[in-house]
């Protein structure tokens, strides 16, 4: 508890040492069987995962009307393994929501960015606080949830997306207004493409073709203590109205025959393998395909994007 700098009156120390007492005893037995994927302490071995549900995770009921894709896959066949991280400065670093179901904005800004860094040679930091503030008549609700299929219609729509530096992220603060400036605007979408629910092979092919790909999901209550390996779960439901988490596909791989996402999620740095984790691939285990999108850019005034203006050829990978 001292490592993450919690600090409680006698009362609740003692609430919170038994739900940390609990939570440890099961990662030891966890971790003591078979699994292909091991369990650790981390900042939220303190709460109760109704708490925990409450505050980090979508609580709005997410009806994404996307669930028909629009995404055409190509017949492969593609590379037995895939990483932006490795193919250049494509992908932003793991980010901190902080207490609030903002995780689909997270997702969306780190889809976005890394689709302008590969098409524009830069990667920008975009802003997550100008969906919290802007993005409603979206059908997204700030910490309360939203979709980051919706959230890049809003960018679209709206002309452009800001900076973290010109629009900071604060947040559950909201004063309810919109300071979005168009002037500022540092990325835009040209158009959205969302992949069939459920569909992971459309999953592979965007990320293996194009770029990295957002997706929901539900999130159990044994991924809070993930800490490494693949990572699968057959007790999250199957449905779209029960995702209530959103993170970023940013690659493909294998372990031992187990093939896995590698996946970036907002939790920052403490949690997981550096903020990141691998997923099983397969049979939608954890349906992690229930809701995926990516998107592709608008090009600013004078920045070329020549790979987005023509189709890719079945089997071509990028860059």
């Amino acid at each position: 508890m001292l490592q993450y700098n919690k600090v409680y009156a006698l009362e609740e120390y003692h609430h919170r040492l038994n739900i940390f007492t609990g939570h440890k005893r099961r990662i030891h037995y966890h971790n003591a069987g078979k699994h292909t994927f091991s369990m650790g302490l981390n900042q939220f071995s303190d709460m109760s995962f109704v708490e925990f549900r409450k505050t980090f995770l979508l609580t709005e009921p997410q009806n994404c009307s996307a669930t028909k894709g629009s995404h055409i896959s190509s017949h492969g066949p593609y590379p037995g393994s895939v990483d932006w991280r490795e193919k250049g400065n494509y992908v932003s670093p793991v980010k901190y929501q902080g207490h609030c179901g903002s995780c689909w904005t997270f997702s969306t800004t780190g889809c976005l960015e890394s689709v302008t860094a590969i098409a524009t040679g830069k990667l920008p930091l975009l802003s997550e606080q100008q969906l919290m503030d802007c993005a409603q008549d979206f059908n997204n609700h700030g910490c309360m949830g939203g979709l980051p299929s919706q959230a890049f219609e809003y960018v679209k729509y709206n002309n452009g997306l800001m900076t973290e530096d010109d629009y900071p992220y604060m947040g559950c603060i909201y004063d309810g207004s919109c300071n979005f400036k168009p002037e500022l605007a540092a990325a835009f979408v040209k158009d959205v493409v969302n992949i069939t629910s459920y569909d992971e092979k459309g999953m592979v092919d965007a990320v293996a073709r194009l770029n990295p790909v957002s997706f929901g999901y539900e999130v159990t209550d044994d991924f809070l203590h993930y800490k490494d390996g693949v990572y699968s779960s057959t007790t999250c439901k199957n449905t779209t109205d029960n995702v209530n988490h959103a993170v970023l596909a940013v690659g493909y791989g294998e372990k031992n025959s187990t093939p896995y996402w590698i996946v970036n999620n907002s939790w920052g740095t403490n949690w997981g393998m550096d903020g990141q984790l691998h997923k099983c691939v397969g049979g939608n285990t954890i349906h992690l395909a229930t809701v995926s999108a990516c998107t592709a850019p608008r090009p600013a005034a004078g920045v070329a994007s020549a790979r987005w203006d023509k189709d890719i050829p079945a089997g071509q990978t990028l860059p």
